[in-house]
């Protein structure tokens, strides 16, 4: 069941299925929209006859090839609970504990990741993490069909230049390209990358727990009966074209999933709106607004590049296609991202412009209200 209710999310395709594989490029989270398959969870029982071992070395024993370290920062970082509780990493596991672990995947575990000198839009960065604003057309990160010349390449590029001014100090730990959410190839917006193992797992843990702020603006076709409301139901891949993802009742098939949004600025036939993640599903946004009636503008995939809604005269047509023609895309940014930061705690929040596509065509819908307004 599709819930409406009024009130003001591993990408990873899988190796042993090459057409899950395939049907998942460009086929990318809006959030990030994807987050969840970025890490994978573990649940183990510790028997009746356990003997009394430190937490750590039980976790090494039971997971292959998980570091120390791996296991340490997860379990610093809150990504290790027992019987639903945080410990500490020299907690004794005693017999009959339940011990639940989050741990992040690594790109370099699926892919071989060779650097490249293709430009960045840096938000922010220090040692331990990196914002950037993806531009249109960039991929996250390589896969079937993409094999370099994504946005994982770029920041390859960008920590390896930055290793050779820093002096090498033993101990440090080694600087690489940690991904823990994605967006679309052709959404725009901002995204945050882990620089080091212990940022990847903490930030994997924020996602996993759903404390990210992932805020998106979208122009929608239709004009919204109500200014706001939230979306529930469950996402999954549509069984008749694996490239495309559906809303299921609730229940059925899929995984939950929870979009909050409101109305910025209506036109008439469109309208600007903000949506905010609650889960991290692919294709979330664009799925969810379209199950309600509201397709993304411009959105190939799903049917938003043809005229949704509007008058018959052939100058309103007109209009339209070279708006679909300046925006040949999803009309969708990542507008504001917030996280807690994983050394310093502290919380940052970093919000971006639209991108120009999408500042022209609001433009454009504006003069066209307000031309309709004249008429009146």
């Amino acid at each position: 069941m599709i819930q409406e209710l009024n009130e003001t999310d591993s990408n990873f395709p899988s190796q042993t299925d090459p057409t899950e594989h395939s049907a998942e490029q460009g086929a990318e989270a809006d959030d990030s929209n994807s987050s969840e398959e970025y890490f994978e969870q573990h649940r183990i029982v510790a028997d009746n006859k356990q003997n009394v071992i430190r937490l750590d070395k039980f976790l090494m024993d039971r997971l292959a090839n998980r570091s120390r370290n791996k296991v340490q920062n997860a379990i610093r970082v809150g990504s290790v609970r027992v019987d639903d509780r945080e410990v500490k990493p020299n907690y004794k596991v005693k017999p009959g504990n339940v011990i639940s672990i989050v741990l992040p995947k690594s790109l370099e575990d699926v892919y071989d990741i060779m650097p490249q000198d293709i430009p960045l839009d840096i938000v922010y960065e220090d040692d331990d993490v990196m914002v950037v604003n993806k531009p249109f057309g960039l991929a996250v990160h390589p896969g079937v069909g993409i094999p370099n010349g994504t946005l994982v390449n770029a920041v390859a590029w960008h920590l390896q230049e930055k290793m050779k001014e820093m002096p090498v100090m033993e101990g440090n730990e080694s600087s690489r390209a940690g991904i823990v959410h994605r967006i679309d190839k052709d959404t725009t917006g901002l995204m945050v990358v882990a620089k080091n193992d212990f940022s990847m797992t903490h930030l994997a843990n924020q996602f996993f727990h759903h404390t990210i702020e992932r805020r998106y603006q979208a122009i929608v076709w239709g004009d919204p009966e109500k200014d706001s409301g939230t979306i529930r139901g469950n996402i999954g891949r549509n069984p008749n074209d694996r490239k495309l993802f559906m809303v299921f009742p609730e229940g059925d098939e899929g995984k939950w999933a929870v979009t909050h949004w409101r109305v910025i600025e209506r036109f008439y036939y469109c309208a600007l709106v903000e949506c905010q993640l609650e889960t991290g599903r692919t294709h979330q946004i664009r799925v969810h607004m379209k199950s309600i009636g509201h397709t993304l503008f411009g959105d190939p995939r799903y049917g938003g590049n043809q005229i949704l809604k509007g008058t018959l005269h052939s100058k309103y047509k007109q209009f339209v296609e070279n708006n679909l023609k300046m925006l040949p895309r999803q009309a969708l940014h990542a507008k504001v991202l917030g996280f807690k930061h994983p050394k310093t705690g502290e919380h940052l929040r970093f919000e971006s412009e639209l991108p120009e596509d999408m500042q022209k065509v609001i433009e454009r819908w504006r003069d066209y209200v307000a031309s309709r307004k004249e008429l009146l």
